[in-house]
């Protein structure tokens, strides 16, 4: 009976150690899913709706604590139907989320050639969109598309893009160091804060990253801006050392990769 005991009492030693490390882990989580949407909007919504009630019970406010009472399963429905484009993103990221990974799941080498491609069109004052998959299933994307399944290089993207193509308004969608499928048509934004300066391109990069974990890369046709989307923001018109540094956080690239800087000079070739 004593190792019983002796193990009852690691249990009732751990047991609260645990409980405080799984609750801060699930707090943690549900932060980061949070903060990648919009479901902001819920979170101030639902504290409001608590401040009246903790106003209400604190000063014995009997007419209004009845009133909430009676309401309350009105605004749970009302809460779900006004902001279920918020819930639904908010269960997508849960759905996509890989919760127990910390490490590097996997090594891209292929970034560097999008990166030369995004530039040379840059220069060129040609438009571009290509989505990095990641996490997300993408194949209702795919669908929309023609599916070309071919090895990433620079020259084959400036000729999807650079030119007057049947592919060339679309996107790619860009998974494993392949080109999976171009001409592939994304959703459009759901914010209405988006700046009117901003095209098509920019409003489906937005859309696609709001509703996945997808990370998108465009080139503005009329600026020849290069800016990323991802996490249902847009981060306009960006350096390419900065370009690298958020993919290679993002994608997990190799840290023994060649700088962007090296691949270009050896590349400039398809210029």
């Amino acid at each position: 009976m004593s190792a019983f005991d002796g193990f009852q009492t690691f249990l009732n030693i751990i047991r609260p150690i645990a409980d405080v490390l799984i609750m801060t882990f699930l707090l943690y989580k549900a932060y980061q899913i949070i903060v990648k949407t919009n479901a902001m909007q819920i979170i101030k919504a639902a504290v409001v709706v608590a401040f009246f009630y903790a106003f209400a019970v604190i000063f014995k406010l009997s007419t209004l604590l009845w009133i909430l009472a009676k309401i309350a399963p009105g605004l749970a429905i009302g809460f779900a139907i006004i902001f279920q484009p918020e819930l639904r993103k908010v269960f997508l990221k849960i759905g996509q989320n890989d919760w127990f990974s910390f490490g590097n799941r996997s090594r891209h080498t292929y970034v560097d050639a999008v990166l030369i491609a995004a530039e040379t069109l840059s220069k060129m004052k040609k438009g571009m969109l290509v989505v990095f998959s990641r996490h997300t299933r993408l194949g209702d994307i795919i669908d929309t598309g023609t599916k070309i399944n071919a090895d990433i290089s620079s020259a084959l993207l400036v000729t999807i893009f650079g030119h007057e193509t049947p592919l060339h308004d679309a996107a790619c969608i860009v998974q494993n160091g392949k080109i999976i499928a171009a001409g592939c048509f994304l959703p459009l934004s759901e914010q209405y804060d988006i700046k009117k300066t901003f095209g098509t391109r920019h409003r489906a990069a937005l859309g696609l990253c709001e509703q996945t974990d997808a990370v998108v890369l465009v080139v503005s046709e009329e600026s020849g801006a290069i800016s990323l989307a991802y996490d249902s923001k847009l981060h306009y018109d960006l350096k390419i050392d900065q370009i690298t540094k958020i993919l290679t956080d993002l994608l997990e690239i190799s840290s023994d990769q060649k700088t962007i800087e090296d691949t270009i000079d050896e590349s400039k070739a398809i210029v």
